[in-house]
């Protein structure tokens, strides 16, 4: 019998998940999507097409929007993992969660986890976009219910939130 098939395989993976310290254990092969989960139980990352494309799997890593189906488990090594989980304020509901339920920016929901991570992303970049922006970041995913226009109008009403938080803090501070 061949050795390298008697070896253990498994490999242990460090990594901060929604600002907590968490580990586990994959195959060098798991996707980032499988290993959270199945390993870490991060269920609200959904796997849909499996090749990047719907952008149901979308996570933030360190940070920046990315697809957890083309990332392996062992390159989030170390790194800090943010899921939709994360988007709670404790117990409350984000901003962006409370405004998708507002507008009716979900149906199935399958696609609305992914979405609500790149959304996220993007109104930290871009953070008072035109509504063309919001579609063309919207261009990334799949959604076959909302037909987008509820989506596209959480975001926008975020954005203009979040703007007048923005414009009351500075006229605080005069």
């Amino acid at each position: 019998m061949n050795k390298v098939f008697e070896r253990e395989t498994r490999q242990s993976i460090a990594l901060v998940l929604n600002g907590v310290k968490r580990s586990g254990w994959c195959e060098p092969r798991t996707l980032l999507s499988d290993f959270l989960r199945h390993e870490l139980g991060a269920t609200g990352t959904h796997v849909g097409c499996e090749h990047g494309v719907c952008g149901a799997c979308t996570v933030r890593v360190d940070g920046v929007a990315a697809r957890s189906c083309l990332m392996l488990a062992v390159q989030a090594q170390g790194r800090r993992i943010d899921t939709v989980e994360g988007l709670q304020d404790g117990e409350r509901l984000g901003d962006l969660q409370q405004a998708f339920h507002r507008h009716f920016a979900l149906q199935c929901g399958f696609c609305t986890a992914g979405i609500l991570m790149s959304c996220a992303d993007f109104l930290e970049r871009v953070p008072d976009p035109s509504e063309a922006q919001v579609r063309e970041m919207l261009s990334g995913h799949l959604c076959r219910c909302t037909g987008y226009t509820p989506i596209i109008a959480a975001v926008l009403d975020v954005a203009g939130q979040r703007k007048a938080q923005r414009q009351a803090r500075e006229v605080a501070h005069v």
